[in-house]
């Protein structure tokens, strides 16, 4: 039953990427891939809350960790898409908006996760 659980999650995290993708692009319009940046930011946010504070339901029960962890960030977050915009924001002469990106996106990726499962 596992790979349901990655199917539903994986379906709505998604939907949710492509949501916060649509409405970054209405609140704030810019070049910049901020619905990318958003979407790893908050997924960041899932998986430490899942994995630091709710740790024993995670250990318990694998469908969740499936569900959430797998499924739900795994659909939710993109490091391809990351990948492919820092690269194309390069091609385009936004070097510093580039490295910027990329900076940004792995200290406070890292920094949620580090901080929400430090023990």
């Amino acid at each position: 039953m596992s790979w349901l659980a990655v199917f539903i999650g994986g379906g709505i995290g998604s939907l949710m990427r492509f949501g916060v993708s649509k409405l970054s692009l209405l609140l704030f319009p810019t070049k910049l891939p901020l619905g990318t940046f958003l979407s790893n930011l908050i997924s960041c946010l899932i998986i430490g809350l899942a994995l630091g504070v709710f740790k024993d339901k995670m250990d318990s029960s694998e469908n969740l960790y499936f569900l959430l962890i797998i499924g739900l960030c795994g659909g939710f977050s993109t490091f391809s898409t990351f990948s492919y915009e820092s690269i194309k924001m390069i091609q385009d002469g936004m070097v510093l908006y580039a490295l910027l990106n990329v900076l940004f996106s792995v200290l406070f990726c890292f920094g949620i996760i580090w901080y929400m499962t430090k023990t």
